[in-house]
Parts: structure tokens; C-alpha cells; sequence
């Protein structure tokens, strides 16, 4: 139901916005303003997004929960997209997810309302990773066994050796 009202009363409150400002500033200043909007935006989002990814990197690289820097992501991500919709509520909405204190605090609100119940990063409790599994122990493909030669005469590709291959 929540869904089906925003998008019953955004476009609403744009029309509405579009009007109000066009009376006040004129056409082509309003679709001007637009413009300027996503192109700020853009920028914007281009420079918050790679300092998002900077801070999940880093999050991988000291082992540490990834949550709050994906979900800044998102937000960046959202925040692109409504950037880029036409539009000053939506404008108004994107450059406020843009701003790292409104993001940090609906990750807070979102924190509060989801209740993960497990959560493993890395390999846990099987110890390090190798890429060589017989450094940790494990055998993997490796199959240990002793061979002995077979004369020519009595090997299984000769005639009289009473094998076939199928």
C-alpha cells in the first residue's frame, strides 16, 4: 500500500512543484533549474559513489561488517536515480540522501527495524585460506598412490593381455 501511494503522490507533488515554480520563474528558467539539478547531481553522485566504494573496499580489506558502507551505496545509488528523475521533490529527496549525516541516520532508523540473525564473513572457523589445499590439510584432487610398470606385452592396450577398451 505504501509503495502504491508514493507513486500516486510523487508525481502529484512534481506537477504541483512544476507549476508553483514555473509561475514564479518562468519556463525555460524552471527547466533550466531541472537541468542544473542533474548535472549537480550527477557530479555529485559520482564523487559520493567513489568514496562509498573506497570505504567498502576497505571494509573487505579489515574484515569488517560491509553493511553500513553497502547500504551507503544504495542510498547513493537512490539517491542518482531521483537525481536524475525530473522533478524538485525528487531533487529535494536525492541531494538530501547525498549528505553522509541523512545517510547515516537512515542507516540508524533501518538498523533499528532489521534484526539479522547470522552473520559470516571469510572462512570462519576452517582456519585460513590457502590456495593450495594440501598447505591446509585437505587433499582436494590429489590422489596418493604407488604404480608399477607393466611390460609392453602385458599391458592393456596389447592384444593378448585378455583386456579390452571400450
Amino acid at each position: 500500500m505504501w509503495l502504491f501511494l508514493a507513486f500516486l503522490m510523487v508525481p502529484l507533488i512534481e506537477i504541483a512543484l512544476f507549476i508553483q515554480v514555473g509561475g514564479l520563474i518562468g519556463l525555460w528558467p524552471t527547466l533550466a533549474v531541472v537541468v542544473l539539478t542533474a548535472i549537480i547531481g550527477t557530479w555529485l553522485v559520482r564523487a559520493q559513489g567513489q568514496v562509498a566504494m573506497n570505504n567498502l573496499r576497505r571494509s573487505f580489506s579489515d574484515l569488517d561488517d560491509p553493511s553500513e558502507p553497502l547500504a551507503h551505496g544504495a542510498m547513493i545509488l537512490v539517491s542518482g536515480v531521483l537525481l536524475l528523475t525530473p522533478g524538485f521533490f525528487t531533487d529535494a529527496v536525492g541531494f538530501a540522501l547525498l549528505a553522509p549525516p541523512v545517510r547515516t541516520a537512515v542507516f540508524r532508523w533501518a538498523r533499528q527495524r532489521v534484526h539479522v540473525t547470522q552473520f559470516q564473513m571469510g572462512p570462519g572457523a576452517q582456519g585460513p585460506v590457502h590456495r593450495d589445499p594440501a598447505a591446509r590439510g585437505d587433499p582436494g584432487d590429489v590422489i596418493d598412490g604407488e604404480f608399477t610398470e607393466i611390460p609392453k606385452d602385458k599391458s592393456p592396450n596389447h592384444p593378448g593381455s585378455g583386456w579390452t577398451r571400450h
